[in-house]
């Protein structure tokens, strides 16, 4: 009954570990970069290439994962009305699908970014 409330607090200070970690790792390659003499412009990462706009890929992933996410379900009814068992019909093709609408978000997105 007191798990709950551990958990919360472990979840967020493995959250902030993670950014602590990253941002300050970041921040002494950058001042060891500096002392060496290095140009500023190789901490602006998109500056030499251009990438597609954030919001295209981000609506691109999400409209395909919800498609894939409902093409499991009408497939797991599918496999329901055809005498598979329900417990494993849904999870089974919900997940699925889910993936492969992620994985083809994946491979439209890098074909988007060769575009632009």
């Amino acid at each position: 009954m007191g798990s709950e409330l551990i958990i919360i607090p472990i979840i967020f200070g493995a959250i902030f570990g993670i950014a602590y970690l990253y941002f300050s790792t970041r921040n002494k390659e950058r001042l060891a970069l500096i002392e060496k003499g290095a140009e500023a412009s190789i901490f602006v990462k998109g500056a030499n290439k251009r990438t597609a706009p954030i919001w295209k890929v981000l609506l691109l992933n999400l409209a395909l994962l919800l498609m894939g996410i409902g093409l499991g379900i009408f497939l797991g009814s599918l496999m329901e009305a055809a005498g598979f068992d329900d417990d494993v019909a849904y999870p089974a093709t919900i997940f699925f699908m889910a993936g492969v609408g992620l994985f083809t978000g994946f491979t439209m997105t890098k074909r988007l970014e060769k575009e632009d």
